[in-house]
């Protein structure tokens, strides 16, 4: 078992940062469904507009639920942009990957797959860089 794997808090932090992208998973993969499918948008577009639906849905049950030691449970503007940005890493990743494998599965099977790739990739930028441990103000 990984070091960080030892560590409770940080199993608690990774099995709700999944159970959270299995809502945000649903909700991803249904908005690019229905923009792709049934909106008729190329599968770019329908992949950044799932995202950025995702994306937000994700930043707010984040600060809520995983990370609300280190959030506050407190939405912040200055938050979510750097939660967005972070992101961005991630839905390239998750844009890539869908665009390479729709080349040999059928693309509902590689989005699915570049999912699993995003949840690494973004709970990897949460808990480093958006909702890290804030020192208190001496």
């Amino acid at each position: 078992m990984p070091p960080f794997l030892r560590h409770p808090p940080m199993r608690r932090k990774i099995v709700h940062f999944a159970l959270v992208g299995v809502g945000n998973t649903l909700v991803d993969f249904s908005v690019f469904t229905i923009a792709y499918k049934l909106a008729l948008l190329p599968i770019v577009t329908s992949n950044v507009v799932a995202w950025m639906v995702a994306m937000s849905c994700s930043y707010v049950l984040n600060t809520y639920i995983t990370f609300r030691v280190e959030s506050g449970r407190r939405l912040r503007f200055r938050d979510y942009v750097t939660f967005a940005a972070s992101g961005v890493l991630g839905m390239v990743m998750t844009t890539a990957v869908l665009l390479l494998l729709s080349l040999y599965l059928h693309v509902l099977v590689a989005k699915a797959v570049s999912i699993l790739v995003g949840f690494a990739v973004n709970f990897t930028m949460s808990n480093l860089v958006v909702f890290r441990a804030r020192r208190p103000k001496s």
